[in-house]
């Protein structure tokens, strides 16, 4: 059974880091491309970053290019997303999901499944 749980979010001041972990289980992260997603209050989910499981490309969206990097360790069987800079706009609950393809300019496509995600919440 494919489980995905998020974790190391909180809060954080304009400006901050904080380092989101999507910890798999039930498939290794060589099975499917990882992306992570954000909803923040009153919007509509949006893609963040993702991963391609096989060459390693990545894609982020326009808003956090430059600020966030996405990583993932094999031997852990998790996925990071290292953000940095953060802005009171980034304030999101944050989730991380499986998908069938990665594109770099596009985003993760084919998503199937959802971990419960973790709340940033970025305020001073």
């Amino acid at each position: 059974q494919v489980q995905l749980v998020e974790s190391g979010g909180g809060l954080v001041q304009p400006g901050g880091s904080l380092r989101l972990s999507c910890a798999a289980s039930g498939f290794t992260l060589g099975s499917y491309d990882i992306g992570w997603f954000r909803q923040a209050p009153g919007k509509e989910r949006e893609g963040v970053s993702c991963i391609h499981r096989r060459d390693g490309s990545t894609y982020y969206a326009d808003s956090v290019k430059g600020r966030f990097t996405i990583s993932g360790d094999n031997a852990k069987n998790t996925v990071y997303l290292q953000m940095n800079s953060l802005e009171p706009e980034d304030t999101a609950v944050y989730y991380c999901a499986t998908g069938l393809f990665c594109s770099s300019w596009r985003g993760l496509t084919g998503v199937d499944d959802w971990g419960k995600g973790t709340l940033v919440t970025v305020s001073s």
